[in-house]
């Protein structure tokens, strides 16, 4: 908050009462320090929440695949069960759900996560399921070894 004195360098008003009025001023660095924190704490938890099946990857020597728009991932567990995101779904709903969760956009981008303990077939009946909907951008996830020798 700050106060207007006036005209300081002014003698003549020396020996009368100064009118003060007040100044009407946000202070926004309080706002913006809170504002920060939490856009630290959303980048920091937004990566974690996306997929929360549990699948253990098997591991490759290819790439990182970077694209801009945020993919849609397919996952099957270790059990055999189909997951779009975090929502459990039979081989024949698989097309449909995707189609409407997209809105009927075959040009965004699947992940297919298969758990390395099932077997291969499934993994290539999911993806021909999702060729046959006409999904072109799909893409196999797997561990980098770097990162799993890391964790031993």
């Amino acid at each position: 908050m700050g106060v207007s004195l006036g005209n300081r360098g002014n003698k003549r008003h020396f020996g009368r009462r100064r009118s003060t009025q007040q100044m009407a001023e946000i202070n926004v660095t309080p706002m913006v320090d809170v504002m920060l924190v939490l856009l630290v704490i959303f980048m920091v938890t937004a990566p974690l929440l996306t997929v929360g099946v549990e699948v253990d990857l098997p591991k490759t020597k290819a790439g990182e695949i970077h694209g801009q728009d945020e993919p849609l991932a397919v996952s099957i567990d270790q059990d055999g069960k189909l997951f779009v995101q975090d929502t459990e779904v039979d081989m024949e709903g698989l097309a449909p759900l995707l189609l409407e969760i997209s809105k009927n956009n075959r040009d965004i981008r699947i992940f297919v996560r298969g758990d390395e303990k099932i077997d291969y077939g499934t993994v290539m009946q999911t993806m021909g399921v999702l060729n046959q909907a006409g999904f072109t951008k799909v893409a196999l996830i797997a561990r980098n070894p770097a990162d799993v020798s890391k964790k031993k």
